[in-house]
């Protein structure tokens, strides 16, 4: 089945409050769980420091020179068009990061002051959403992935902004429960802030060991968990080596095709069909779970 324009596009940004739960890594093989689907996906990612998805998939080594940037098009000082912004990876268009994110805050508060003073009004939090509708991203792309830092702030705003929905990565300790604990309250603020209504798409434990105590962790959330991803540091470490997607790292880069392996890859799988699922999309060409030989199609 062909996506057509009648059916929505899924936008979510992936978040976690907790550090180095694999929020980025989450969100890089998502996106090409997308893409190997027949789908077409953006990401968007707006964390500034260097370990970000833009170094992932090896797009960043522009992000400190005077080039064109997505900050330049939010604050309205675009050098040339959106679309000479992205770059494609794996079968996935990117906007790569770059270094003026450091001072993003400040760029869109001096925007929101030079515009008042003009009497001219400017959301600082709804700017990331302005330029993807004028670049007519909602009718161009089926998937939407906006990877924020974790603080709150305007990068985060604008991504949420911007989607609408969160998937979030989730570490299962007491450290992760507090996380999606104080989760639910982040997403109350962010509502009342923004005014805007944000729904959580899908919450996905990794790193999971079958202990008693984190089932019990795994019990108390309340959100839609598709799948459970088990501890695969070695994996995702990898694909930062080797910058790229756990796919590609394991068709290319693995001596051999490890099962368990092959399984965590088969979930993302799962997962992006679960999240397509939920706005009403269907892929036109998704794999068997997990199948490295299947024949991407590029949307």
């Amino acid at each position: 089945m062909e996506v057509t324009h009648e059916q929505s596009m899924l936008a979510y940004s992936t978040y976690s409050e907790a550090g180095g739960v694999g929020k980025t890594t989450t969100a890089a093989n998502l996106a090409v769980a997308h893409a190997r689907a027949g789908l077409k996906p953006l990401v968007v990612p707006l964390d500034p420091q260097d370990g970000d998805l833009s170094r992932l998939f090896g797009v960043d080594e522009q992000r400190t020179e005077p080039v064109d940037n997505l900050v330049r098009h939010m604050v309205r000082r675009p050098k040339g068009g959106f679309s000479d912004l992205i770059r494609t990876v794996e079968g996935v268009d990117i906007v790569p990061e770059h270094n003026m994110l450091s001072d993003l805050g400040e760029y869109l508060q001096r925007e929101k002051d030079q515009s008042e003073a003009m009497g001219e009004a400017f959301g600082m939090h709804a700017q990331l959403l302005r330029v993807l509708r004028e670049a007519d991203v909602p009718d161009t792309y089926d998937v939407l992935i906006c990877d924020p830092p974790a603080t709150e702030g305007p990068h985060l705003y604008n991504a949420i902004h911007a989607t609408r929905s969160l998937v979030i990565p989730i570490e299962p300790s007491a450290k992760g429960r507090a996380a999606v604990e104080g989760l639910e309250s982040l997403v109350a603020g962010l509502q009342d802030q923004l005014d805007v209504s944000v729904g959580v798409l899908a919450a996905i434990p990794i790193g999971f060991k079958d202990t008693r105590d984190q089932r019990t962790i795994l019990n108390e959330i309340d959100y839609p968990i598709p799948e459970i991803i088990g501890e695969r540091a070695s994996l995702m470490e990898g694909c930062w080596m080797q910058q790229c997607s756990a796919f590609t790292y394991v068709r290319e880069f693995r001596d051999r095709r490890r099962d368990y392996e092959l399984e965590t890859l088969a979930q993302f799988d799962r997962i992006a069909r679960h999240l397509e699922q939920e706005v009403g999309i269907e892929a036109p060409n998704p794999p068997e779970p997990g199948d490295l030989d299947h024949e991407v199609i590029p949307a």
